[in-house]
Parts: C-alpha cells; sequence; structure tokens
C-alpha cells in the first residue's frame, strides 16, 4: 500500500504535469506550493496581466467523486485567505482569478479539465 510519501511524490508529478500542459496554453508559471496562513497555493501563475491562482485536483478514477466536487465552499474560502496573505506578503495588488484544474487517471494519460474563473473573490 502506498504511504504518505508516495502521495505526496504523486501529487508533485501532477502538479508539475499541470504546470507544464498550463505553459503549453499560454500561461507562465510564477511559484508552486505556497504555504500561506490557512492553507496551500498549488500553483501561481500569470495570464497575461491576471495572476492566476490554480487549485489541481487529481483522481485516479470517479467512483468516489469527480475531482472539481472536492474543491468546496469550505476550500474556497482556505483558498481566498491563502491567496490574499500571497498578495501582502509579495506586496502585490493586480487583477486575480481563481481556476481549478480537474485531473483524472494516471500518467502518462491523464484526462486534464481546466475551469478557468472557477469562482470569486476580489
Amino acid at each position: 500500500m502506498a504511504g504518505p510519501a508516495d502521495a505526496r511524490q504523486r501529487g508533485a508529478q501532477i502538479e508539475r504535469a499541470v504546470a507544464d500542459w498550463l505553459t503549453r496554453r499560454g500561461l507562465q508559471l510564477v511559484a508552486s506550493n505556497q504555504h500561506a496562513k490557512g492553507g496551500e497555493l498549488d500553483l501561481v501563475m500569470r495570464d497575461g496581466d491576471i495572476l492566476v491562482f490554480v487549485e489541481v485536483k487529481h483522481r485516479a478514477d470517479c467512483r468516489h467523486g469527480h475531482p472539481l466536487e472536492f474543491v468546496t465552499p469550505t476550500k474556497q474560502r482556505r483558498l481566498i485567505k491563502a491567496a490574499r496573505f500571497y498578495l501582502l506578503r509579495n506586496g502585490l495588488s493586480c487583477a486575480c482569478r481563481f481556476d481549478v484544474v480537474a485531473v483524472i487517471g494516471h500518467a502518462p494519460n491523464l484526462d486534464i479539465q481546466w475551469v478557468r474563473g472557477a469562482f470569486e473573490a476580489f
């Protein structure tokens, strides 16, 4: 059975794959795995003048629900709080967006669904 270290490594691989996938679609990676008060930001990217906070959700399959279902209102509040802290810590004042990327499957056969502007905060 896979342990916590295996799960973290698998998560990091999925996040790198998503960052590469989004980069090929025009976004620029700013930072990854940013720990902030109350939460973690998986990816911070730029889409032109917009700073994009990307939450990556992965599931091997949808037996227990689609990955998008796991970005609950509580999770959204944590992400908003973490994003506000990130902006404050870095002295940034800019347009922001929250995207969610759902990933299903195992590498190299990943089904990726990108939801731009998945929820609002600012």
